[in-house]
């Protein structure tokens, strides 16, 4: 049975991603700003499943600071300003967010629909930037006027094509945000577990399982969770935090707005925890929507469990072919433990933990210099780089550069130009010597300056006349 802990946690909210939402009316330039943004051709997660055609979710970082920015469609409007039912879509992405960028286009000027827009954010007491895009080739101080009669604070002007503008207008957003970058601090809230998975998948049923008890609801309808729930609990002396997350299901089939709201709590989720558990349906089998947030939990870094719920429903001929087509389909994820499961009944739940405790000790353990560089020696020896433009690549010593996820820097020369076959082939070797189960493992590469760079070939007078005496000595000699 496990103690539930009934305590704050001041923390949970400074661990969460900054959301900027970016809205506006159509061609204004929001996707190249989030491109930009997010240093992508496209959304981070751009398929993602449950996220409509007219919003895209995607991570960026700036100095430090990692954010999570959220495109929109075009809001279209009439003379009277915006048709705000048509505008579901920005709606959400404005209640999700923490900022807004409004954008707006200097070369077409004020329109009505920009003043709508406007207009309806300072009746809802949004965070908003006003941000004037395409400003090259007009000049800035007619083109920003026009939008000063907006009533908002000191427009910004960039031109989201060329990045102009956009330092800028990062440092002085990122500054009136609260820093949310995620910190790992077990001691202060134990071992973070969200839960994750499609709708009726069995989320909060496993979570349940797990509590010992009926702590979230459970109901036979997709949808049930619609935010993150965090759950401080004890099992066998361990402090652990369950995070019950809302399901994120097809487009085509998301509907209700407040399910769309909670698609960036499940990532935020995600983010913020140490292990994840992908709960998938034995019935339904592998399908899109599991691959991208498997996806996902890979490129946050974080350690991963994956558990097939429901196997005891199934005949024995479908539970071989399930077990043939996960491992043909997850040979990309094999430090991941899979289970077997049943929520409902409790069948390999109690297993979960074991495979927890893995995860989490990989992803959290100290990672000495001597015994990475000694693991890259060897490696280097059994199979080098390979050459690049006719020169061997040289990797001399390695060091820990982070934790959740393990996180390995590698110096050498021309280590920038590590092709990703051999980068695949150190990751496997530091796992297998490291004995790192259950989370992925992050390379960099850090090439040395050459020492002599910039150097004169030429001798010096002082190396010429000593080279001199030390002819005329061989010559004596001889």
């Amino acid at each position: 049975m496990c103690r539930p802990v009934i305590r704050p946690d001041p923390d949970r909210n400074q661990t969460m991603l900054p959301v900027i939402a970016l809205v506006g009316r159509p061609n204004v330039g929001k996707s190249t700003l989030f491109n930009r943004l997010t240093k992508t051709r496209d959304a981070l997660v751009a398929n993602y499943p449950g996220l409509t055609r007219d919003r895209k979710y995607g991570e960026g970082e700036f100095e430090g600071r990692r954010y999570m920015v959220i495109d929109t469609g075009g809001i279209s409007g009439d003379e009277e300003g915006i048709d705000w039912e048509m505008a579901a879509q920005s709606q959400q992405a404005m209640a999700e967010a923490d900022i807004i960028f409004l954008m707006v286009d200097a070369r077409e000027g004020l329109s009505t629909i920009d003043e709508g827009i406007a207009r309806k954010l300072r009746q809802q007491s949004y965070s908003v930037v006003l941000v004037v895009n395409k400003i090259d080739g007009v000049d800035p101080n007619v083109a920003m006027s026009d939008f000063h009669s907006m009533g908002m604070a000191e427009p910004y002007a960039i031109t989201a094509t060329h990045g102009r503008g956009v330092k800028h207008l990062l440092e002085e957003t990122l500054k009136k945000l609260p820093d949310k970058g995620p910190t790992v601090t077990p001691a202060a809230t134990g071992i973070k577990i969200a839960v994750v998975g499609r709708p009726n998948v069995g989320k909060s049923t496993l979570v349940n399982r797990m509590l010992g008890e009926q702590r979230v609801v459970v109901y036979d309808q997709p949808g049930t969770t619609r935010d993150s729930i965090y759950i401080d609990y004890e099992r066998a002396g361990r402090r652990y935090t369950l995070i019950d997350t809302a399901g994120v299901r097809r487009r085509k089939n998301v509907k209700l707005t407040v399910e769309k709201f909670s698609i960036v709590k499940t990532l935020q989720a995600i983010d913020d925890a140490n292990v994840v558990i992908l709960l998938i349906d034995a019935h339904e089998a592998l399908v899109e929507q599991d691959m991208h947030l498997m996806g996902y939990t890979i490129e946050a870094g974080r350690a991963l469990v994956i558990a097939v719920n429901k196997w005891d429903g199934l005949e024995q001929d479908q539970k071989d072919w399930l077990k043939r087509e996960l491992k043909r389909r997850l040979r990309f994820v094999e430090f991941a433990d899979i289970h077997f499961i049943s929520a409902l009944h409790g069948t390999g739940v109690g297993h979960l933990y074991k495979s927890i405790l893995a995860a989490y000790k990989a992803a959290t353990d100290s990672l000495g210099t001597n015994r990475l560089t000694t693991i890259l020696e060897d490696a280097v020896n059994d199979h080098p780089p390979p050459l690049v433009r006719g020169r061997r690549i040289k990797l001399r010593y390695a060091h820990a550069g982070g934790r959740n996820p393990p996180v390995i820097v590698i110096h050498g020369s021309q280590a920038s130009d590590v092709p990703n076959h051999y980068s695949r082939y150190l990751q496997k070797t530091f796992r297998r010597e490291l004995g790192l189960h259950g989370t992925p493992i992050k390379i960099e590469y850090r090439s040395g300056d050459n020492p002599f760079a910039g150097r004169s070939n030429k001798l010096t007078t002082r190396q010429i006349n000593k080279k001199r005496r030390l002819m005329k000595y061989v010559k004596k000699k001889r």
